[in-house]
């Protein structure tokens, strides 16, 4: 009877929580409460019409977090890593939330959401939260998801916010979008030393990680990436969107007195933490940076930019949908398949639907 007593009062808090309205949801969510905070991700993760009225009951209470994100080809020691951090930053009190991006099954639409495996040892430690995302099929390395439930995050009041990618690839560059400060992580023995340069996820980089730094070829990585670094300097080198001058450009005047931040290139042995704390420097100095320069207001800008152009764009593609059949679709595909027309005007018979 006791034992039936438990179940019943556990059963009705949950039945409580579920019968939570949206407002009461955001309020927990603001205060902390881990629950609450899940559902509403999972609400802005499966449903934008539920972003669109979550996001902005929230928007007033975002911007305060510093957003780092994670990247690098698989086998790099991204979850490693970022499962040290995490323990680096609780140690120096900060309240610190963890996205982890994995991805989905071009088959099934499913993921193994692994990170959560990899970074259990942090579970039961209440200033940290960790989220697994599935990519869904999303280019880049991030979910579409991923900059609605940053703002959960962020509203909810974490200090920093871990974002780490899919790590499927060397286009992963939405990334720099979304984050403050942006690691690209690099390991020896993992191919072409300027295979990173060739893709241009160079460019994106605030600091330059090379992990597995106890293996053979270490050293020689550090090396090419550092090359890599000083001749970036001596032309043209476009940085997030933002293009800095040579430094004889710059020694002529050309440029306003404001600092550039020089991408360090950091080491670490993230199994066993050596280099981690070292690494949390640099971040929190970037950061310093970004707050002293126009940087921090220039890279919100840039992340609103993207994410309005992405909105507008599920926007557009939902007014599509709707004003064209599925069987107008069809036919326009056939017609363009067989040569009958053309994709630009097929485009224009669309938006003359969509107009009317």
């Amino acid at each position: 009877m006791l034992l039936l007593i438990l179940y019943g009062s556990g059963l009705a808090r949950a039945l409580r929580f579920i019968m939570l309205d949206l407002d009461d949801l955001i309020e927990q969510a603001r205060n902390g409460r881990s629950r609450a905070i899940a559902r509403l991700i999972t609400k802005v993760e499966n449903s934008q019409a539920a972003a669109a009225k979550i996001v902005p009951a929230l928007y007033a209470f975002t911007g305060k977090a510093h957003i780092i994100g994670v990247t690098g080809a698989p086998g790099s020691g991204k979850s490693s890593l970022v499962n040290e951090l995490a323990k680096t930053l609780r140690r120096r009190d900060h309240k610190v939330a963890i996205v982890a991006v994995d991805p989905s099954s071009p088959f099934t639409g499913g993921a193994l959401l692994g990170d959560r495996v990899r970074m259990r040892d942090l579970s039961g430690d209440k200033g940290i939260f960790i989220r697994s995302l599935a990519s869904r099929g999303s280019l880049g390395g991030l979910s579409q998801a991923t900059a609605a439930v940053i703002k959960v995050l962020d509203a909810a009041k974490f200090d920093t916010i871990l974002v780490e990618t899919v790590g499927a690839g060397q286009a992963e560059v939405d990334i720099a979008g979304a984050a403050h400060t942006t690691l690209v992580i690099e390991a020896p023995g993992m191919g072409d030393d300027v295979q990173s340069i060739k893709a241009g996820i160079l460019e994106i980089a605030d600091i330059l990680v090379v992990n597995k730094a106890d293996r053979p070829g270490a050293a020689r990585t550090v090396r090419s990436l550092k090359t890599m670094l000083q001749l970036g300097q001596a032309m043209m080198v476009n940085h997030h969107g933002r293009s800095l001058q040579a430094p004889a450009a710059a020694a002529n005047g050309s440029q306003n007195d404001e600092p550039v931040w020089q991408v360090p290139v950091q080491e670490t042995v993230a199994i066993d933490g050596t280099g981690v704390e070292a690494l949390l420097d640099v971040i929190l100095a970037h950061k310093t940076h970004l707050q002293l320069t126009d940087g921090w207001l220039a890279q919100e800008k840039r992340r609103s930019r993207r994410e309005i152009e992405a909105l507008l764009h599920l926007r557009f593609m939902e007014q599509f949908q709707t004003a064209v059949s599925q069987d107008d679709r069809e036919q326009l595909i056939t017609a363009v398949a067989n040569r009958e027309t053309d994709p630009y005007t097929a485009v224009t018979e669309i938006f003359k639907q969509i107009k009317t």
